[in-house]
C-alpha cells in the first residue's frame, strides 16, 4: 500500500484530502524534500510539510543551538543548547507523520550544504542562507530540474524567493470546484452564444473553458474538446464558431474545465537584476523594491563583517542604508533602518506567517496544485512595534530565550508580553497554533501572566494531520489539557501559567465565566469553528469591553479581524449572507445535482434509523405520549404507523429479516416511489403554458430494478440491513454471498401506482400530507400497539450519526443511498469521499493556512498588548495560499448612532449602580436626556410599558430591578449573576422613537 493510501484509510489526512485531492497527495507521496537551515523558519516549514505527507523529509543543519534560538524554533529544548540544531530537531519532527520519514543529512559546524548533497531532492529549501549561497544552489536547481525555495525572516521582515524551473505545469491553478450549471439555448452562429437557465449566473470568466453534456439537437458539443468562454452576460457566455453544428433542441449541462498553466522562472541570478514582486500588501506598494535591494545589502554587510548588524545601532543601520542605496538610490531609508535593526531579531509570528507560506509552496512544486508564486516574496509588520519605540540599550541580548525577540521589541515591552492575561477559545487546529507561537513569544511567562484555554472536544485520529501539538498517544485525550502540557513542555515558564478547561462558553457557563473571570483577563483570543459559539464570545468581549482577535480557515483560505473596545465594530456587526437553500420540492421529486440526491439521503438515514427508533422509545417511557405528540401534528396516522412497523410488524428477530426488511426498502425508494411519481406527473407532461414539464432543472426520472450483481444495489442492502439491526441490538454481518442470497430469494409485493396523489412542484405550493385518518381507522391502529407496560425495559437504538467511523455503515448508506437516487435520474454519482465531505458537513482544512493565519493574529496581539488605540494600527487580513493572494485592510469603525446631541456607539451603555428602582431609572432618563421610556425588557421577560395599566405600574414602579425580575420571570437570578442587561424602548420630546444604547444594572 503506498504511504498517503494507508494514512488514507486511517483517517489521518481526512480534512487535507478535501484541499488537496488523492491525486495531487500521491504526486506529494512520491517527492522527498531536502530543507536546510532549521532555525524557527526552517523547522516550520518542515512541520508542515511532514504533517502534509510527503514521501520523506532531511533536514541539514549542523550549526549548534543558542540560547537564542528558542524564541522561535519550538522543538528545541533548553538541554538541547550546543548540540546541532538538526540532530536536536529530527526525533520531534519525526513524531509528527508515522507515515513520513525525517532524517538528518549530518555535516561539520561551519560548513555549508554543498551542491553534491542536494541530489536526489524533488524540493530544495534554504533557510536563512546567504546570497551567495543561494546563487550557488540555485544556479544547479535550475539547470537539473529540481524545484528551489529561499526563504528568511529578520524581525519583523520575511522574504521569499521561488524558482521552480523554466517550464513547470501546474495542473490545477485554483483548486476551485469547476462551475456547472444548465443550458437553455446554444445560438447557432460563428460566435455561439449559449443562455443559461433563468436567474442561475453561470460564473464564469473570459478565458475559462467549458464542455457540454446531455445537449439535445446538437450532439457535437456533448463531451466536445474544452472550449474557450467570452462572456457576455451574467446569464450568457459565447464558445466560438457553432455555426456548423446541428440546430439546438433543448437542455444541456455546461460543466467548467480546469486547464493546465505552463509558467516560466527565471533562475534567482537573473531574478535579481529584473524582479516580478507578489504583492502582500497594496498600501505599501512600495515597499518590495526597497526591501528586495535591502535583503541584498544585507546579505553584503554579513559577507564584510562577518556579523549582523548589532540591535538598534545607528552606525550598522548608516551602514546598511549606503550599501542597500548602492544597490537602489531610490529606497525608504526608514524601512532600511528599521531592517537594520531588527537583522538579528526573529519573533514567532513572522516565522509562522512566512513558514505557513513557503511550506505551501512546496507542496505546490511536488503536487502541481495550486498556483506557485512568481517569484520574490516580501512581508514586514512594522506596525507591530511598540509605540514608544525600544533604545539600544533595551535590545541587548540577555542571554534569555526571548532574546531574539528583544532584539526586535527591547526588554520593557517583553516584560508586558509576559505578564499578558489572555483567554483562547478552542485548542483544535487555530488554538494549537496559537498557543505554540504565544509559548515562543513569552505571552504570560510572567509573574501576573495567565492563559485561559478551554475546550470540550477530545481528540480524533483527524485531528493529527493538522493540530500539531497532539500524538497518536494523545487519543481520547482532553484537547485543552494536552495542548496545555506540551506547550509548557516547549517553554518550562509557561509551567503553571496556562489554566485548562472543558466547560464551553455559552448562557448555561456563566457562573464560571462571569464577571470576575473577564475583569482577570486582558483580552480573548477565539479559535472557534462555528458561527453561534463566536458571536456568543463577540457579545461577551463588548459587554467586558475586551479587545477580542477573531480567525478562521477554509482550505486554503483563511481571514483575521481585530475587534478593539471603542474603536472597531465588533464580529457580530457585519454578517455573511445566510447559504442559499435548496427548495425541498428539488429535493424530494426533482433532483439535479449530485448534492441534491446527498441531502435527501441523510434525511433518509434520519428517517430510518434515528426517528423511528426514537419515536418508539418516548411511547414506551413517557406517559400519555400518543394523545400529548400527536394530537396536533395532522400526521397521526403516518406516526402510528411508523412505530407499529418499528415496534410490531417489522421487528425482527434475525439478521436475516434485517436483508428482507432492507431490499424492500430499495424496492419502496428506487422503484415503487418513482413509479408512483411518473403516473402522476408522466414523461410526456405538459405545464399550463403547453411546454414540456420534464424540461430545465426537471431531469424525468427511471426506476431502477434491483440486481444484487451491482456493487451499489448491493452496498444498500448491506448497509441498510446493518443499520437496522442495530436499531434492534442484533449483531451485524459483512459477508456479501450471504445479502446476495437473501435478497435474490425475495418475493418482492407487486406495485400499483395511486390515482389522485399530489406532487409539490414549486416551493410556494404547501407541503402535501396524506389523507387525515378518520378515527375507526386510528382506533384499530392503537389496538396494534403493545401497551407499553407489557415492554418494560424494552428500547430500540436511535442511530447517533457519526461521519469519522468507516466501520459503522453510515457514510455506506448515505453513499448507497445518494447514488441510487442518481441513477434515478441520471445525475452523476459521487464517490464515498466526496459524498462524506457533503454528508458530514466537513471543512476542508491544511496545515499550512492554520500556520500563516495564526502568525497574522499574533501580530495584531502586539499591538494589543502595546495598547495602540488608532484603528489605522490594526489590520484585518484576507490570504487565499491556492492563487496565492494576501489582503489587508484597516478594520471598519463603531458605526456612530445618535440621540439629541448624544453620539454612541456599540461599547457604549447606561450603567446603574446598587439595584435601582425601575422608577428611578426612568426619572433619570428624563432629567439627564429629556427621554421617555415606554418599554423596559430583560431577556425574554417585558418588565413594563406603558399600556399594562395603572395597577401594575403602582405595582411595579417602585421595586427593586432584582425583585422586578424575578416577579415577571418567575424564576430567580442565579447567585452568581452580578448585573442585568436591559433593553428600553424610548421617545424623545417629539415623540420620536430613538435608539439608545443598552442599560446595565448593577445588582
Amino acid at each position: 500500500m503506498d504511504i498517503d493510501e494507508a494514512a488514507i484509510d486511517e483517517g489521518l489526512y481526512s480534512r487535507q484530502l478535501y484541499v488537496l485531492g488523492h491525486e495531487a497527495m500521491k504526486r506529494m507521496a512520491a517527492s522527498n524534500v531536502l530543507i536546510v537551515g532549521v532555525k524557527g523558519l526552517g523547522v516550520e516549514i518542515a512541520k508542515n510539510v511532514v504533517l502534509a505527507g510527503v514521501k520523506s523529509v532531511t533536514i541539514f543543519d549542523p550549526e549548534p543551538v543558542q540560547v537564542q534560538d528558542l524564541s522561535t524554533q519550538f522543538f528545541l529544548r533548553e538541554d538541547d543548547i550546543g548540540k546541532p540544531r538538526a540532530e536536536a530537531a529530527v526525533r520531534r519532527l519525526a513524531e509528527l507523520n508515522a507515515y513520513v520519514p525525517v532524517r538528518n543529512l549530518g555535516g561539520q559546524p561551519g560548513k555549508e550544504i554543498s551542491v553534491d548533497q542536494i541530489a536526489g531532492f524533488q524540493v530544495v529549501v534554504l533557510c536563512g542562507a546567504t546570497l551567495q549561497k543561494q546563487l550557488e544552489i540555485n544556479n544547479w536547481t535550475h539547470e537539473n530540474g529540481v524545484h528551489f525555495i529561499a526563504a528568511d525572516t529578520r524581525g519583523l521582515f520575511g522574504t521569499v524567493f521561488n524558482d521552480f524551473g523554466s517550464k513547470f505545469t501546474c495542473v490545477d491553478p485554483t483548486g476551485e470546484q469547476p462551475l456547472n450549471g444548465m443550458i437553455v439555448e446554444v445560438s447557432q452562429d460563428e460566435e455561439g452564444l449559449v443562455t443559461c437557465l433563468d436567474e442561475t449566473r453561470h460564473g464564469l470568466e473570459d478565458g475559462d473553458f467549458v464542455t457540454f453534456t446531455e445537449v439535445q439537437g446538437m450532439p457535437e458539443l456533448n463531451g466536445c474538446e474544452p472550449r474557450k468562454v467570452t462572456v457576455k452576460g451574467p446569464y450568457t457566455f459565447a464558445i466560438g464558431d457553432t455555426s456548423k453544428l446541428s440546430a439546438y433542441q433543448r437542455g444541456g449541462i455546461f460543466t467548467q474545465v480546469t486547464m493546465p498553466k505552463l509558467l516560466e522562472f527565471k533562475p534567482l541570478r537573473e531574478s535579481l537584476k529584473s524582479p516580478e514582486f507578489f504583492i502582500t500588501d497594496t498600501a505599501k506598494w512600495d515597499r518590495p523594491a526597497t526591501l528586495h535591494a535591502g535583503f541584498q545589502a544585507l546579505s553584503e554587510f554579513q559577507a564584510k563583517y562577518q556579523r549582523l548588524p548589532r540591535p538598534r545601532n545607528s552606525e550598522d543601520a548608516a551602514t546598511l542604508v549606503a550599501l542597500t542605496k548602492k544597490i537602489e538610490p531610490e529606497i525608504d531609508e526608514k524601512v532600511i533602518t528599521e531592517l537594520a535593526y531588527q537583522a538579528t531579531g526573529d519573533v514567532s509570528p513572522i516565522v509562522a506567517v512566512i513558514g505557513g507560506f513557503v511550506a505551501q509552496e512546496v507542496l505546490k512544486a511536488v503536487s502541481a496544485k495550486f498556483h506557485p508564486m512568481v517569484q520574490h516574496l516580501y512581508f514586514d509588520s512594522l506596525e507591530s512595534l511598540p509605540d514608544a519605540l525600544p533604545t539600544e540599550e533595551d535590545c541587548q541580548p540577555l542571554g534569555s530565550r526571548y532574546d531574539a525577540q528583544i532584539a526586535v521589541f527591547g526588554k520593557t515591552f517583553q516584560d508586558q508580553i509576559s505578564n499578558h492575561r489572555q483567554f483562547l477559545v478552542g485548542s483544535g487546529a487555530i488554538g494549537c497554533e496559537m498557543l505554540k507561537n504565544w509559548s515562543m513569544m513569552g505571552v504570560a511567562s510572567g509573574p501576573n501572566g495567565v492563559i485561559h484555554v478551554t475546550d470540550l472536544d477530545t481528540i480524533e485520529k483527524s485531528n493529527l494531520n493538522r493540530q500539531f501539538l497532539f500524538r497518536a498517544k494523545d487519543l481520547g485525550k482532553f484537547k485543552s489539557e494536552v495542548a496545555a502540557a506540551a506547550v509548557a513542555d516547549m517553554n518550562p515558564d509557561l509551567k503553571g501559567k496556562i489554566v485548562s478547561k472543558q466547560e464551553p462558553v455559552g448562557p448555561d457557563t456563566e457562573n464560571v465565566y462571569g464577571p470576575s473571570f473577564y475583569q482577570s483577563i486582558d483580552g480573548v483570543t477565539n479559535a472557534l469553528d462555528n458561527i453561534r459559539a463566536r458571536q456568543y464570545m463577540d457579545q461577551r468581549c463588548v459587554f467586558y469591553l475586551k479587545p477580542l482577535l477573531e480567525s478562521g480557515t477554509l482550505g486554503t483560505k483563511g481571514n483575521t479581524q481585530v475587534v478593539i473596545p471603542h474603536v472597531t465594530e465588533s464580529y457580530s456587526s457585519s454578517q455573511d449572507p445566510p447559504e442559499k437553500e435548496t427548495p425541498s420540492c428539488t429535493v424530494k421529486n426533482f433532483p439535479n445535482a449530485i448534492q441534491h440526491t446527498i441531502e435527501w439521503s441523510r434525511t433518509e438515514f434520519d428517517n430510518l434509523f434515528v426517528k423511528p427508533a426514537q419515536a418508539v422509545n418516548a411511547y414506551l417511557s413517557e406517559p400519555n405520549y400518543l394523545e400529548n405528540n400527536l394530537k396536533y401534528s395532522g400526521q397521526q396516522k403516518e406516526q402510528i404507523e411508523q412505530i407499529v412497523s418499528y415496534l410490531v410488524t417489522d421487528k425482527p428477530l434475525t439478521f436475516e429479516e434485517c436483508i428482507v426488511w432492507a431490499r424492500l426498502q430499495f424496492e419502496e425508494r428506487y422503484n415503487n416511489a418513482i413509479r408512483q411519481l411518473l403516473f402522476s406527473l408522466p414523461k410526456d407532461a405538459v405545464t399550463s403554458t403547453g411546454q414540456p414539464f420534464w424540461s430545465g432543472p426537471k431531469r424525468a426520472p427511471d426506476p431502477l430494478t434491483f440486481d444484487s450483481s451491482d456493487p451499489t444495489h448491493l452496498q444498500f442492502i448491506i448497509a441498510a440491513a446493518n443499520l437496522h439491526a442495530f436499531n434492534y441490538g442484533l449483531r451485524g454481518e459483512t459477508d456479501p454471498a450471504l445479502f446476495k442470497k437473501v435478497a435474490d430469494s425475495i418475493i418482492v409485493p407487486e406495485f400499483t401506482p395511486r390515482s389522485g396523489v399530489q406532487v409539490q412542484i414549486n416551493e410556494n405550493e404547501p407541503v402535501l400530507n396524506a389523507a387525515s385518518a378518520d378515527a375507526s381507522d386510528l382506533s384499530n391502529l392503537m389496538k396494534r400497539l403493545p401497551a407499553p407496560s407489557s415492554l418494560v425495559g424494552y428500547r430500540l437504538n436511535p442511530v447517533e450519526f457519526e461521519k469519522d467511523d468507516d466501520t459503522n455503515h453510515h457514510i455506506d448508506f448515505i453513499t448507497a443511498a445518494s447514488n441510487l437516487r442518481a441513477m434515478n435520474y441520471n445525475i452523476q454519482p459521487a464517490d464515498r469521499h466526496t459524498t462524506k465531505q457533503i454528508a458530514g458537513k466537513i471543512i476542508p482544512a491544511i496545515a499550512t493556512t492554520t500556520s500563516l493565519i495564526t502568525g497574522l493574529v499574533c501580530l495584531e496581539l502586539y499591538k494589543i498588548i502595546d495598547g495602540k488605540k488608532k484603528l489605522e494600527s490594526y489590520k484585518n487580513g484576507f490570504i487565499t495560499l491556492a492563487l496565492p493572494f494576501f489582503g489587508f485592510s484597516e478594520p471598519i469603525e463603531a458605526k456612530k448612532n445618535k440621540f439629541n446631541n448624544t453620539e454612541w456607539t456599540l461599547w457604549d451603555r447606561f450603567e446603574f449602580k446598587n439595584d435601582p428602582t425601575l422608577k428611578e431609572i426612568m426619572d433619570w432618563f428624563r432629567k439627564e436626556h429629556k427621554l421617555d421610556i415606554s418599554m423596559v425588557s430583560q431577556g425574554v421577560s417585558m418588565l413594563w410599558s406603558s399600556f399594562i395599566g395603572k395597577k401594575k405600574s403602582e405595582e411595579r414602579l417602585p421595586m427593586k430591578f432584582s425583585k422586578l425580575v424575578e416577579q415577571v420571570s418567575k424564576k430567580p437570578i442565579p447567585p452568581y449573576v452580578r448585573h442585568l442587561v436591559v433593553e428600553v424602548m424610548v421617545s424623545d420630546e417629539e415623540g420620536e422613537d430613538v435608539e439608545v444604547p443598552f442599560i446595565v444594572v448593577h445588582l
